[in-house]
Protein backbone atom coordinates (compact mmCIF):
# COMPACT_ATOMS: atom_id res chain seq x y z
CA UNK A 1 0.00 0.00 0.00
CA UNK A 2 1.24 3.50 -0.83
CA UNK A 3 0.47 6.31 1.01
CA UNK A 4 -2.76 4.62 2.33
CA UNK A 5 -4.20 3.72 -0.55
CA UNK A 6 -5.16 0.18 -1.15
CA UNK A 7 -3.55 -1.56 -4.41
CA UNK A 8 -7.66 -1.46 -6.06
CA UNK A 9 -10.75 -0.95 -4.21
CA UNK A 10 -13.80 -2.60 -4.99
CA UNK A 11 -16.81 -1.32 -3.41
CA UNK A 12 -20.08 -2.94 -3.74
CA UNK A 13 -22.62 -0.74 -3.08
CA UNK A 14 -21.79 3.03 -3.15
CA UNK A 15 -24.95 4.70 -1.58
CA UNK A 16 -25.07 7.83 0.39
CA UNK A 17 -22.46 6.85 3.35
CA UNK A 18 -20.10 4.71 0.85
CA UNK A 19 -20.56 7.51 -1.90
CA UNK A 20 -19.08 10.51 0.53
CA UNK A 21 -16.30 8.30 1.43
CA UNK A 22 -15.49 7.42 -1.82
CA UNK A 23 -15.51 11.58 -2.39
CA UNK A 24 -13.19 12.13 0.06
CA UNK A 25 -10.51 9.50 -0.85
CA UNK A 26 -10.29 10.82 -4.93
CA UNK A 27 -10.27 14.70 -3.23
CA UNK A 28 -7.38 13.29 -1.36
CA UNK A 29 -5.94 11.85 -4.29
CA UNK A 30 -6.58 8.18 -4.81
CA UNK A 31 -6.36 7.59 -8.35
CA UNK A 32 -9.89 6.34 -9.71
CA UNK A 33 -8.56 4.05 -12.00
CA UNK A 34 -7.77 1.70 -8.49
CA UNK A 35 -11.52 2.08 -8.16
CA UNK A 36 -14.16 -0.60 -9.41
CA UNK A 37 -17.87 -0.15 -8.11
CA UNK A 38 -20.74 -2.76 -8.22
CA UNK A 39 -23.99 -1.07 -9.19
CA UNK A 40 -26.84 -2.98 -10.61
CA UNK A 41 -28.02 0.75 -11.81
CA UNK A 42 -24.51 0.81 -13.54
CA UNK A 43 -24.88 4.72 -12.90
CA UNK A 44 -21.85 6.57 -13.06
CA UNK A 45 -20.06 7.52 -10.24
CA UNK A 46 -17.35 9.80 -10.38
CA UNK A 47 -15.25 10.60 -13.60
CA UNK A 48 -12.58 7.96 -13.80
CA UNK A 49 -13.96 5.09 -11.54
CA UNK A 50 -14.69 2.13 -13.08
CA UNK A 51 -19.03 1.30 -12.61
CA UNK A 52 -20.10 -2.63 -12.97
CA UNK A 53 -23.30 -4.30 -12.89
CA UNK A 54 -22.09 -8.08 -12.12
CA UNK A 55 -19.44 -9.70 -10.19
CA UNK A 56 -16.03 -9.71 -12.07
CA UNK A 57 -14.28 -13.72 -12.15
CA UNK A 58 -11.26 -12.41 -9.33
CA UNK A 59 -10.12 -9.93 -6.86
CA UNK A 60 -6.44 -9.65 -7.52
CA UNK A 61 -4.05 -9.62 -4.51
CA UNK A 62 -4.11 -6.26 -2.49
CA UNK A 63 -8.10 -5.45 -3.10
CA UNK A 64 -9.78 -3.78 -0.21
CA UNK A 65 -13.25 -4.64 -0.50
CA UNK A 66 -15.91 -2.25 0.63
CA UNK A 67 -19.23 -3.43 1.90
CA UNK A 68 -21.65 -0.57 1.30
CA UNK A 69 -24.85 -2.08 0.24
CA UNK A 70 -28.22 -2.17 2.28
CA UNK A 71 -27.45 -4.36 4.97
CA UNK A 72 -30.13 -6.90 4.27
CA UNK A 73 -28.60 -7.73 1.28
CA UNK A 74 -25.49 -9.23 2.59
CA UNK A 75 -26.54 -13.02 2.21
CA UNK A 76 -27.01 -12.42 -1.60
CA UNK A 77 -23.70 -10.27 -2.20
CA UNK A 78 -21.91 -12.82 -0.08
CA UNK A 79 -22.83 -16.35 -1.99
CA UNK A 80 -21.29 -14.71 -5.33
CA UNK A 81 -18.46 -12.21 -3.32
CA UNK A 82 -17.19 -15.06 -1.11
CA UNK A 83 -15.94 -17.15 -3.81
CA UNK A 84 -14.13 -14.55 -4.94
CA UNK A 85 -12.31 -13.72 -1.49
CA UNK A 86 -9.32 -15.16 -0.36
CA UNK A 87 -6.09 -14.33 2.19
CA UNK A 88 -4.49 -11.56 0.41
CA UNK A 89 -8.09 -10.04 0.28
CA UNK A 90 -9.22 -6.99 3.44
CA UNK A 91 -12.84 -6.30 3.67
CA UNK A 92 -13.96 -3.24 5.33
CA UNK A 93 -17.56 -3.42 6.21
CA UNK A 94 -19.99 -0.32 7.00
CA UNK A 95 -23.16 -2.85 7.07
CA UNK A 96 -25.09 -1.51 10.64
CA UNK A 97 -26.17 -5.11 12.36
CA UNK A 98 -24.03 -7.20 10.50
CA UNK A 99 -20.92 -8.60 13.14
CA UNK A 100 -17.42 -9.33 12.42
CA UNK A 101 -18.70 -12.77 13.49
CA UNK A 102 -20.94 -12.94 10.48
CA UNK A 103 -18.94 -11.45 8.25
CA UNK A 104 -16.07 -14.08 9.07
CA UNK A 105 -18.50 -16.76 8.35
CA UNK A 106 -20.03 -15.33 5.59
CA UNK A 107 -16.31 -14.40 3.84
CA UNK A 108 -14.54 -17.76 5.66
CA UNK A 109 -11.35 -16.91 3.33
CA UNK A 110 -10.87 -12.94 3.32
CA UNK A 111 -7.48 -12.26 5.65
CA UNK A 112 -8.27 -8.90 7.11
CA UNK A 113 -11.82 -7.68 8.08
CA UNK A 114 -13.00 -4.75 9.75
CA UNK A 115 -16.16 -3.21 10.97
CA UNK A 116 -16.88 0.31 10.77
CA UNK A 117 -19.38 2.76 11.83
CA UNK A 118 -18.81 6.12 9.98
CA UNK A 119 -21.29 9.22 9.91
CA UNK A 120 -21.44 11.66 7.14
CA UNK A 121 -19.32 14.60 7.59
CA UNK A 122 -16.29 11.93 6.57
CA UNK A 123 -17.10 13.66 2.90
CA UNK A 124 -15.14 16.54 4.55
CA UNK A 125 -13.02 14.79 6.65
CA UNK A 126 -14.68 15.63 9.83
CA UNK A 127 -16.54 12.82 10.25
CA UNK A 128 -16.56 9.81 12.53
CA UNK A 129 -15.29 6.42 12.12
CA UNK A 130 -15.60 3.53 14.94
CA UNK A 131 -13.56 0.29 14.48
CA UNK A 132 -13.67 -3.41 15.60
CA UNK A 133 -11.66 -6.23 14.22
CA UNK A 134 -10.58 -9.57 15.96
CA UNK A 135 -7.45 -11.29 16.19
CA UNK A 136 -7.87 -12.73 13.15
CA UNK A 137 -6.58 -9.45 11.26
CA UNK A 138 -2.97 -9.05 11.28
CA UNK A 139 -1.35 -5.98 12.65
CA UNK A 140 -0.84 -4.64 9.30
CA UNK A 141 -3.97 -5.29 8.51
CA UNK A 142 -5.16 -2.62 11.10
CA UNK A 143 -2.76 -0.27 10.26
CA UNK A 144 -3.74 0.06 5.98
CA UNK A 145 -6.99 0.41 7.20
CA UNK A 146 -6.26 3.36 9.56
CA UNK A 147 -4.02 5.20 6.75
CA UNK A 148 -6.99 4.28 4.45
CA UNK A 149 -9.61 6.21 7.16
CA UNK A 150 -7.02 8.21 7.75
CA UNK A 151 -8.59 11.08 5.48
CA UNK A 152 -11.99 10.65 6.74
CA UNK A 153 -11.82 12.10 10.13
CA UNK A 154 -11.23 10.62 13.65
CA UNK A 155 -10.80 6.88 13.84
CA UNK A 156 -11.49 5.35 17.04
CA UNK A 157 -10.34 1.76 17.28
CA UNK A 158 -13.69 -0.42 19.93
CA UNK A 159 -12.34 -3.15 22.26
CA UNK A 160 -15.66 -4.18 22.41
CA UNK A 161 -17.88 -4.80 19.79
CA UNK A 162 -21.00 -4.46 21.78
CA UNK A 163 -20.57 -0.47 22.01
CA UNK A 164 -21.42 -0.58 17.78
CA UNK A 165 -24.91 0.66 18.41
CA UNK A 166 -24.23 2.46 21.13
CA UNK A 167 -21.27 4.61 19.15
CA UNK A 168 -23.84 4.59 16.42
CA UNK A 169 -26.21 6.38 18.14
CA UNK A 170 -23.73 9.38 19.45
CA UNK A 171 -21.99 9.74 16.34
CA UNK A 172 -23.88 7.81 13.28
CA UNK A 173 -26.86 9.53 14.12
CA UNK A 174 -25.44 12.70 16.22
CA UNK A 175 -25.41 14.85 12.84
CA UNK A 176 -29.16 14.43 12.64
CA UNK A 177 -29.36 15.82 16.36
CA UNK A 178 -27.55 18.26 16.01
CA UNK A 179 -29.17 19.52 12.63
CA UNK A 180 -32.03 19.74 14.92
CA UNK A 181 -30.42 21.21 17.53
CA UNK A 182 -29.40 23.97 15.04
CA UNK A 183 -32.47 24.41 13.73
CA UNK A 184 -34.37 24.52 17.01
CA UNK A 185 -31.60 27.65 18.19
CA UNK A 186 -32.74 29.00 14.78
CA UNK A 187 -36.73 28.83 15.37
CA UNK A 188 -36.28 30.02 19.20
CA UNK A 189 -34.43 33.67 17.66
CA UNK A 190 -37.73 34.21 15.29
CA UNK A 191 -39.81 32.94 18.42
CA UNK A 192 -37.70 36.31 20.44
CA UNK A 193 -38.53 38.59 17.31
CA UNK A 194 -35.46 38.24 15.39
CA UNK A 195 -35.98 38.10 11.28
CA UNK A 196 -36.19 34.43 10.43
CA UNK A 197 -33.64 34.71 7.81
CA UNK A 198 -31.32 36.57 10.04
CA UNK A 199 -31.84 33.95 12.93
CA UNK A 200 -30.97 31.14 10.67
CA UNK A 201 -27.74 32.66 9.33
CA UNK A 202 -26.73 33.49 13.22
CA UNK A 203 -27.78 30.28 14.63
CA UNK A 204 -25.58 28.30 12.11
CA UNK A 205 -22.56 30.54 12.13
CA UNK A 206 -23.13 30.70 16.18
CA UNK A 207 -22.69 26.55 16.30
CA UNK A 208 -20.02 26.59 13.58
CA UNK A 209 -17.90 28.85 15.06
CA UNK A 210 -18.44 27.33 18.69
CA UNK A 211 -17.63 23.78 17.65
CA UNK A 212 -14.84 25.26 16.19
CA UNK A 213 -13.24 27.12 19.44
CA UNK A 214 -14.54 23.78 21.42
CA UNK A 215 -12.51 21.35 18.92
CA UNK A 216 -9.39 24.33 19.80
CA UNK A 217 -9.46 24.72 22.99
CA UNK A 218 -7.62 22.99 26.28
CA UNK A 219 -10.37 22.77 28.20
CA UNK A 220 -13.58 20.43 28.50
CA UNK A 221 -17.14 22.06 26.48
CA UNK A 222 -18.40 22.41 29.41
CA UNK A 223 -15.75 23.95 31.14
CA UNK A 224 -15.35 26.70 28.43
CA UNK A 225 -19.58 27.27 29.14
CA UNK A 226 -19.06 28.16 32.61
CA UNK A 227 -16.39 30.66 31.13
CA UNK A 228 -18.58 31.88 29.13
CA UNK A 229 -20.88 32.69 31.54
CA UNK A 230 -20.65 36.03 34.26
CA UNK A 231 -22.47 35.05 37.53
CA UNK A 232 -25.61 37.02 37.00
CA UNK A 233 -26.00 37.70 33.17
CA UNK A 234 -27.75 36.64 30.21
CA UNK A 235 -25.57 33.63 29.50
CA UNK A 236 -25.45 32.42 33.45
CA UNK A 237 -29.57 32.58 33.33
CA UNK A 238 -30.34 30.58 29.60
CA UNK A 239 -28.08 27.88 30.95
CA UNK A 240 -29.88 27.44 34.13
CA UNK A 241 -32.96 26.66 32.47
CA UNK A 242 -30.49 24.08 30.31
CA UNK A 243 -28.91 22.80 33.74
CA UNK A 244 -32.18 22.53 35.68
CA UNK A 245 -32.45 18.92 36.99
CA UNK A 246 -30.38 18.19 34.51
CA UNK A 247 -33.32 18.64 31.49
CA UNK A 248 -30.55 18.83 28.38
CA UNK A 249 -28.43 15.96 29.78
CA UNK A 250 -31.66 14.01 30.44
CA UNK A 251 -33.26 14.75 26.92
CA UNK A 252 -30.07 13.72 25.11
CA UNK A 253 -29.20 10.26 27.24
CA UNK A 254 -32.99 9.63 25.85
CA UNK A 255 -32.20 10.86 22.76
CA UNK A 256 -29.65 8.43 22.33
CA UNK A 257 -31.01 5.42 24.24
CA UNK A 258 -34.05 5.38 22.29
CA UNK A 259 -31.35 5.49 19.09
CA UNK A 260 -29.44 2.63 20.71
CA UNK A 261 -32.30 0.28 21.59
CA UNK A 262 -33.72 0.93 17.90
CA UNK A 263 -30.07 -0.42 16.30
CA UNK A 264 -30.08 -3.67 19.06
CA UNK A 265 -33.71 -4.47 17.71
CA UNK A 266 -33.07 -4.11 14.32
CA UNK A 267 -29.74 -6.28 14.99
CA UNK A 268 -32.25 -8.77 16.28
CA UNK A 269 -34.62 -8.55 13.20
CA UNK A 270 -37.24 -7.08 15.22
Amino acid sequence: MAKGWPEHLFLVGCGNMAGQMLNRWLDCGLDPSRVTVLRPSGGPVADGVDVVTTYPQALAHGTTVILGMKPYQVADVAAQLAPLCHAEVSMLSILAGTTLGDLRARFPATGDIVRAMPNLPVGMGQGVVALYTDAHTSPSGRANMEALLGPLGLSEWMADEALFNRVTALSGCGPAFLFRFVDALSRAGEAIGIPADQAARMAMATVQGAANMAAAAQVTPATLADQVASPGGMTREGLNVLDADDRLLTLMTETLEAARDRGEAMARGD
